[in-house]
């Protein structure tokens, strides 16, 4: 039985995750958290294989996050969930320390597969991510804007993109209004645009 633990804040992702899991037998759900530190408590208390972690939930942010559950439980598995886009997220969470990386759309039986793959210690990488993750490690190609930003900086991004206002964004990563608003600049600077509009356009594509 693989023990698997949910990590989203959208009810509606979670009554689908629910519904997964319970179609497959070799797949028990264990414990749910809606935001990064209350995931941290739940791993460290629970007899967890796998997380599934919602590149977008409140918190520390996905790659503090991943830090974080790598320290605390070094051999538990995280697949990583996202709804934006493969090019710009999948080969950061990799390097952040997942363990795969898989788009909400993919709620499925190819969901069931990588939850198996990965509690059995091995990566899982979508057919479209692995020539950009073979790329970035080898060097091979252009270096898109994006992956110059700090994980601070693609957070701030990430946040601007889903429409969420500078105090929201920071009161998520535990930052001053101030600090993002330093970030968004900065983000502007490294992605060679001139507005939010033109960042949240990138970030989007």
């Amino acid at each position: 039985m693989i023990r698997v633990l949910v990590a989203d804040d959208h009810p509606v992702v979670l009554e689908g995750l629910h519904r997964l899991l319970s179609k497959h037998r070799d797949l028990q759900l264990v414990g749910e958290a809606t935001d990064g530190d209350a995931l941290i408590g739940l791993a460290t208390s629970t007899l967890a294989d796998v997380v599934l972690l919602d590149i977008s939930m409140p918190g520390p942010g996905f790659a503090e996050t991943i830090r974080r559950l790598r320290r605390e439980r070094p051999r538990l598995a995280i697949l990583v969930l996202s709804g934006q886009p493969e090019s710009q997220y999948a080969v950061r969470v990799l390097k952040a320390g997942a363990s795969g990386f898989l788009g909400k759309e993919s709620l499925s039986d190819e969901l069931a597969n990588a939850i198996r793959v990965t509690a059995a210690g091995r990566r899982y990488i979508p057919p479209g991510v692995a020539e950009t993750l073979l790329d970035s490690v080898s060097g091979l190609g252009a270096c898109p804007p994006h992956e110059s930003l700090s994980d601070r900086e693609f957070e701030v991004l990430k946040g601007t993109a889903l429409g969420k206002p500078v105090k929201q964004i920071a009161q998520e990563l535990g930052l001053s209004p101030k600090t993002v608003s330093t970030y968004r600049r900065r983000v502007l600077d490294k992605l060679k645009v001139e507005s939010q509009a033109e960042a949240i356009r990138y970030a989007v594509s």
